[in-house]
């Protein structure tokens, strides 16, 4: 009975990390659609948007969202001069929807999640429900219910549940059903992953780049995370929070030949990287992070282009999602996958860096 309410709270944070990682996606397609069911505030403005305001879209980690203006406003942000996300809208039918069928979905999670079920619960088409489903969150209804499932598992492994517990209390019908997809939902076992990679052995090293700090670090089978950033310490925290069970070890040598190569890349003498990777991926993410890097040095792609490659032409947002999941900045070039006019989008290590690889690529190439 004592830890029944720890249960409840990992149960809520986990929903809310994919709840949110759905609402900046659609602040990235700058949808514009009525009730929004939510605001997002910028902390370094100290301003809150509607999802579709025009304005410059800001760096992730400094994005928190409120359900409600008042809460935002609570919370000491005031509100965007250009979107006036204080003054009311008329109620969207579709995020009504959209908000309805989340609930539901959360609700049961310990069984299947089918388009029937829901339509007769919205009273709306299978048919309408998936397509709504996909134009929000880029994602179909199950695909949201499976996030749902493996964020709840992480949560519970790290917070040091036996591997059975945590699968059924995260909504898993059976071991068998997720021991199958755990090599492409969490690139290892799921009793590796709680014990937080332990038995890994991962060389790391942070070097000043033309574009800031740059942290690399890799194992034995190749490169497992590059990130950008201007303070050493954060990067090399993210790092060790990933990986918080394995053997991390500073090792300059080591990784020579790889830093050499991004660093040459990145000046703009070695146009063309092909560095091995030990990434952890969903399969649909090892897809779309394939067809990336496929894109040639000075070109770019949008993210409908990448979804119609893969053969999912409807699923740009998800592939937008991917793209900001992406561990290993510059050798899977995220940063070629811009809007349908161009526009260079969201970035995970910041919308200046990709303006400037943009740049510079596109000199390069002349």
């Amino acid at each position: 009975m004592r830890g029944r309410p720890l249960y409840s709270v990992s149960m809520q944070a986990s929903s809310q990390v994919v709840i949110d990682e759905a609402r900046w996606q659609v602040v990235l397609a700058r949808e514009v659609c009525g009730n929004e069911r939510f605001v997002y505030a910028v902390r370094s403005t100290g301003v809150y948007c509607r999802p579709g305001c025009p304005s410059r879209r800001p760096r992730r980690d400094n994005v928190l969202f409120f359900p409600l203006p008042d809460a935002a406003e609570r919370a000491g942000y005031r509100p965007c001069l250009r979107c006036r996300p204080e003054q009311p809208r008329a109620v969207s039918p579709q995020i009504e929807m959209i908000h309805r069928a989340c609930h539901l979905i959360e609700e049961r999670l310990d069984q299947p999640v089918t388009l029937a079920w829901l339509g007769e619960e919205l009273q709306a088409s299978p048919y309408r429900v998936e397509r709504t489903f996909q134009r929000f969150l880029g994602i179909t209804p199950r695909q949201y219910a499976d996030a749902l499932r493996l964020e709840r598992l992480k949560t519970n492994l790290r917070g040091h549940c036996d591997v059975t517990s945590a699968l059924y209390e995260a909504g898993y019908g059976s071991s068998r059903s997720l021991y199958e997809r755990a090599p492409e939902q969490l690139g290892m076992t799921p009793a590796t992953y709680r014990r937080g990679g332990r038995g890994m052995d991962i060389a790391f090293t942070t070097v000043h780049s033309p574009l800031g700090r740059l942290l690399v670090a890799g194992t034995e089978r190749g490169i497992c995370a590059v990130c950008l950033g201007d303070d050493e310490e954060a990067l090399e925290k993210s790092l060790a929070a990933e990986y918080s069970e394995a053997t991390l070890r500073r090792d300059n040598s080591k990784l020579r030949l790889w830093v050499l190569a991004l660093i040459s890349h990145l000046s703009g003498k070695e146009p063309h990287l092909d560095l091995p990777l030990d990434v952890r991926a969903t399969a649909f993410q090892w897809r779309v992070w394939q067809e990336l890097r496929k894109i040639p040095y000075g070109e770019t792609r949008s993210y409908s282009q990448i979804a119609k490659a893969i053969g999912q032409p409807k699923a740009a947002r998800a592939v937008a999602n991917a793209c900001a999941s992406n561990p290993a900045a510059i050798v899977i070039p995220c940063h070629r996958v811009v809007r349908e006019g161009g526009e260079p989008g969201g970035y995970r290590w910041g919308a200046e860096r990709k303006r400037a690889l943009l740049a510079r690529e596109s000199l390069a190439k002349l």
